[in-house]
């Protein structure tokens, strides 16, 4: 089920008075029996992968926890990452290396007579693999203790507000959170179902009401002037960032109104006057558990500045690898790796201009986040062309090519002119509250006061019902 249906209202009013009326083991229980039928409501078959995945991490855990000797925890941390690894590249990219492998034997002139299956790939699998492997990594490391309850382990790797488009939870964080009962609570009740509502206007107000106009883009680039593709790339950006973070911020509302604290997941990111500072910005818990958990490890910045290049590109192919099986995913992330690396190298250069010729510092600011925003929006339509399959690099490249033609680059030429301006005024109001919201948080203390906590809500509520687009849309990051 998903957030924005009546269904998953039902299973809302049903679930939190059963979470509040138990406690210990019955709570943890009803929490994965929840959880499980949240995820099941997809296709009930995904349940076997996950309580597998679960049973075998935490039981590896137990023996990387259990013994000192090097050699022997080593093996069972690569033994939990071939099973979690293994079930990832078997759903996700089995299709995928089949059709590249026999793509590059026709090249030859070779037949190697191999068929894709068909496999379904299942919902969130992605997620809860990370999370499940930074828990056995983190115990390798002796940076957690091993969690001796099976239910409780269970549960936190099912939690349904987090289970199927992120944020990744770490254990470190969320485990300690649940050795204790949490009561329920006002201040998380208030600021929680603040959080919620702001999600559902941001996916269902903004992001499923520019949807129509993005997909009519990428359905037919030629069809369109550069002008009306120019409008449909920015609302891309916007729409990716108001479904995604729209989810996570409806995770961490739930996980708030529980008495959970997610980390954060976006902040901003369209304001980063950097890369780097775009990806401490953007999916920030993927971010994070790339650095972590693969870009540290392979060296970081500490081999100087061609190793640091390398691992820069190595950590943002994978990214984009993990995204998706196609090719226009690990080309968004090697895109991304281009950008890094370009800023490393020019910086100084760009910083002592700025010093040279005495440029104020809202200026710089302004000319960096454009130049930011612009190249991240480049890079987002080879992302959005990556679901179309082998049309992906064509799709992309001819949007490019269109837009950079400046062929009937005039507001004349942009069709559907009432939903351009419907969504330009969503994204003035979103952007007010977020740049707003960079100086405050979602425990305000105006949120205390009954009165206006009430008007903001059903400012917001009023906001969804008359701009939003009730269909059950599926969330964009559903289908990593």
């Amino acid at each position: 089920m998903v957030f924005n249906s009546i269904t998953f209202l039902i299973f809302s009013v049903v679930f939190f008075p059963i979470y509040f009326a138990t406690k210990g083991k019955l709570r943890l229980w009803w929490i994965l029996l929840a959880s499980y039928v949240f995820y099941g409501s997809w296709d009930w078959r995904f349940l076997g992968i996950i309580m597998l995945s679960t049973f075998m991490d935490f039981n590896f855990g137990k023996l990387i926890g259990a013994t000192e000797n090097k050699a022997r925890r080593r093996t069972y941390l690569i033994l939990s990452m071939i099973m979690n690894l293994g079930f990832l590249g078997f759903f996700k990219y089995f299709n995928f290396f089949i059709d590249s492998f026999v793509s590059l034997m026709h090249t030859f002139g070779l037949n190697p007579g191999l068929s894709t299956l068909q496999i379904l790939l299942p919902v969130g699998i992605s997620f809860y693999t990370f999370q499940s492997l930074s828990y056995t990594i983190d115990i390798y490391r002796r940076e957690i203790p091993v969690e001796r309850d099976m239910l409780k382990f269970a549960a936190f790797i099912a939690l349904f507000p987090q289970l199927v488009a992120g944020p990744i939870v770490r254990a470190r964080d969320l485990l300690p959170q649940m050795e204790t009962d949490k009561k329920f609570d006002w201040d998380n009740f208030n600021s929680g179902l603040g959080r919620v509502l702001w999600g559902f206007f941001k996916k269902v107000a903004i992001a499923d009401s520019l949807a129509p106009f993005v997909d009519q883009c990428w359905a037919d680039p030629s069809k369109f002037s550069s002008s009306h593709l120019l409008v449909g790339v920015i609302f891309y950006s916007f729409q990716i960032y108001c479904d995604f973070s729209g989810y996570s911020d409806i995770a961490i509302g739930l996980a708030r109104i529980m008495g959970y604290r997610f980390v954060e997941n976006f902040k901003t990111p369209y304001f980063s006057q950097s890369f780097s500072e775009f990806w401490t910005r953007w999916h920030i818990s993927l971010s994070s558990w790339l650095r972590d958990y693969l870009y540290i490890p392979l060296g970081g910045n500490r081999h100087g500045k061609f190793g640091t290049y390398k691992n820069n590109m190595i950590t943002m192919l994978l990214g984009g690898l993990w995204h998706g099986a196609n090719l226009a995913f690990i080309f968004w992330g090697f895109l991304h790796g281009v950008y890094l690396i370009i800023q490393r190298i020019t910086t100084p250069i760009w910083r002592k201009f700025v010093q040279l010729v005495r440029m104020p510092a809202f200026i710089n600011s302004a000319i960096c986040m454009i130049i930011v925003y612009t190249l991240t929006v480049i890079a987002w339509i080879y992302f959005r062309s990556g679901s179309m399959g082998h049309r992906s690099f064509s799709v992309a490249n001819t949007i490019i090519g269109r837009i950079t033609s400046f062929e009937e680059f005039s507001w004349y030429t942009v069709l559907n002119k009432y939903q351009v301006l419907k969504g330009i005024l969503l994204l003035v109001i979103m952007l007010a509250v977020e740049i707003t919201n960079q100086r405050m948080s979602w425990n305000v203390t105006q949120l205390r006061r009954p009165a206006l906590r009430i008007a903001l809500f059903a400012s917001v509520l009023w906001l969804i019902a008359l701009f939003g687009t009730f269909g059950s849309n599926s969330f964009i990051y559903f289908q990593f």
